[in-house]
């Protein structure tokens, strides 16, 4: 390890080409900790997004108008407005309504910022994947539905069992590129100081004045979180793949 940090520092002093964080420890730890919280920022969303656009596409078949309304409305309003605004929403704008505790001298509310990136990106990917889910909802045939009932499942019962797990084998394709569209937004929680890795690179070239150098680890960073989601993804449509239904 010390044989490595050193290559680094004298790339730097020989170069100028100063990849700080790989010879001084306190900027490893720092950027040890961005990767760590960019990895549960993204299984986060990733996570209550399905499970929002799973609700959502239920939600929308719903005998009440109310409720079918609800989930329209709720659709076009994170479809149409910048997940960047979203997020500063949540934060200044519902941050200030929810309770706080004292935490030695200055009030903090119970969702930090951490919390608010999660709920804001995931309900925003949630939009599109409630019209992901419905497209499938709505490519499996009448006849499989009927044969649900027929079989005495409830609505609800067939949604889960039979209906769902049908559809979304058919619509994994457009949930694959929603879902990199997603992990790729999260760098906007860096606008509500969330210490992933945007963040803490902008810390770090900051401190260090070497921006190029963090902007190639933060180009590299991504390009490969998105090439072993889009793999994963690929293998588990392919895994997935029932003649007859996509």
């Amino acid at each position: 390890m010390e044989l490595f940090a050193d290559f680094f520092r004298e790339l730097y002093d020989n170069t100028g080409w100063n990849f700080v964080f790989l010879y001084e420890q306190y900027e490893y730890d720092r950027m040890l900790e961005g990767i760590w919280t960019s990895f549960k920022l993204i299984a986060a969303c990733l996570i209550f997004s399905l499970v929002v656009g799973f609700i959502g596409a239920w939600a929308q078949g719903a005998k009440s108008k109310i409720v079918r309304y609800v989930i329209a409305g709720y659709i076009q309003f994170f479809r149409n407005t910048p997940p960047f605004v979203q997020i500063l929403f949540f934060y200044f704008v519902l941050g200030n309504l929810v309770p706080t505790y004292d935490a030695g001298g200055y009030q903090v509310g119970y969702i930090d910022s951490f919390g608010w990136a999660v709920i804001s990106l995931g309900f925003f990917a949630g939009a599109f994947n409630t019209e992901i889910f419905r497209s499938g909802i709505e490519a499996v045939p009448e006849s499989t539905r009927e044969a649900a009932e027929a079989l005495g499942y409830t609505r609800l019962m067939a949604y889960i069992h039979v209906i769902f797990p049908l559809a979304f084998r058919v619509c994994l394709p457009a949930l694959n590129n929603n879902l990199v569209n997603l992990l790729k937004t999260t760098t906007l929680a860096y606008g509500i100081a969330v210490p992933e890795m945007m963040y803490t690179a902008n810390q770090i070239w900051s401190d260090n004045v070497n921006v190029p150098e963090m902007m190639i680890v933060l180009f590299f960073f991504y390009v490969g979180l998105v090439a072993v989601l889009v793999y994963g993804m690929h293998k588990w449509e392919k895994n997935m793949k029932i003649p007859g239904y996509g």
